[in-house]
């Protein structure tokens, strides 16, 4: 077990905010950037199409900054890595349950199984996402996000603590109890290696072109395969005020969530869009997040008048 915890703690590590802001990950960034470009006949300079200044020198994006930066020092206490319990939970479950860790079962039964985990751990993923959206309780915390003006790759560090902390527990408590109950009900025996393979996939899929998703730069997969699979033009999407895009396009990897429940948005094409938080009908709110202190402040006052008038479980009326 000691062995298996270590492991995890090492992908945590590897593939967490450090991978994202690695100079390989950053490179291949760039090499995507790079091929968009020279595929729209090189509408402008280079650096201006990757890193437009009005973007980057907008008072949204330096709250982006300030709130990456607060949360890198806030995850640094290890305050959030102690709710990344998934291995642990599935580990629990699956034995309560009769299951077993084993080593000798084949290969392609651990390809299987970690197949298995992937599109579980997405699915759980996508749920989380929604309930944040739906929910007023939960809504504020991931607001900070959505109340961002424009989009820029530092827009992903722009995440209230608290949202990351609920993220990592429901995703933890979600995520394990699944694995084991299909581990148990489809595998019976799983090689340790495949529980934590999941992680290596979804920072694989990442690895081409995620920073994109948050970034003016437009990349569609086509209308076949933006059903099957999120684009970042789709997360772009997401973020937008317009009516017709509020509550679309939750999925993390796989866009057959979205497709299955309702909420899949696949655009005929390129989309002018228009960010930060609105209400049902596309009117715009003012910026509830200008300063770092707003930004972490503000959710808990939010959350608390909504719990204290009762409707924190209704419906959220505003959007982005």
């Amino acid at each position: 077990m000691d062995f298996w915890a270590t492991s995890w703690a090492n992908l945590q590590q590897t593939f967490g905010v450090k991978f994202l802001l690695s100079p390989v990950y950053l490179g291949a960034t760039v090499l995507i950037v790079w091929a968009v470009w020279l595929y729209r006949g090189k509408p402008e300079g280079f650096l201006r199409f990757m890193l437009p200044r009005e973007l980057y020198v907008h008072p949204s994006t330096l709250v982006d900054i300030k709130v990456g930066l607060f949360n890198t020092l806030f995850t640094a206490t290890g305050a959030i890595s102690v709710l990344l319990v998934t291995p642990y939970v599935t580990i629990a479950v699956l034995q309560q349950l009769g299951g077993e860790l084993a080593g000798d079962g084949g290969v392609w039964h651990g390809v299987l199984a970690a197949a298995l985990l992937f599109l579980t751990q997405d699915f759980c993923r996508y749920w989380n996402h929604y309930l944040h959206h739906e929910t007023k309780v939960l809504w504020p915390f991931h607001a900070v996000h959505h109340s961002a003006e424009v989009m820029t790759p530092i827009t992903f560090l722009r995440a209230h603590p608290m949202y990351s902390a609920l993220q990592a527990l429901m995703i933890s408590a979600l995520v394990g109890i699944v694995q084991a109950l299909i581990l148990w009900a489809l595998i019976g025996q799983i090689q340790p290696w495949a529980i934590y393979a999941g992680t290596i996939a979804f920072n694989t899929y990442v690895f081409f072109g995620a920073h994109l998703r948050h970034s003016h730069i437009w990349v569609s997969y086509g209308r076949v395969m933006e059903h099957i699979l999120i684009s970042p033009a789709q997360h772009q999407i997401h973020h937008s005020s317009n009516p017709i895009h509020h509550d679309k396009n939750y999925g993390e990897v796989f866009a057959i969530w979205d497709w299955m429940f309702g909420t899949l948005y696949v655009p005929d094409g390129y989309e002018a869009l228009d960010y930060g938080l609105a209400d049902g009908e596309g009117n715009k709110i003012p910026q509830k997040h200008p300063t770092l202190k707003d930004a972490m402040i503000g959710p808990f006052i939010e959350v608390w008048e909504e719990i204290t008038k009762g409707t924190s479980l209704a419906k959220v009326e505003e959007r982005s």
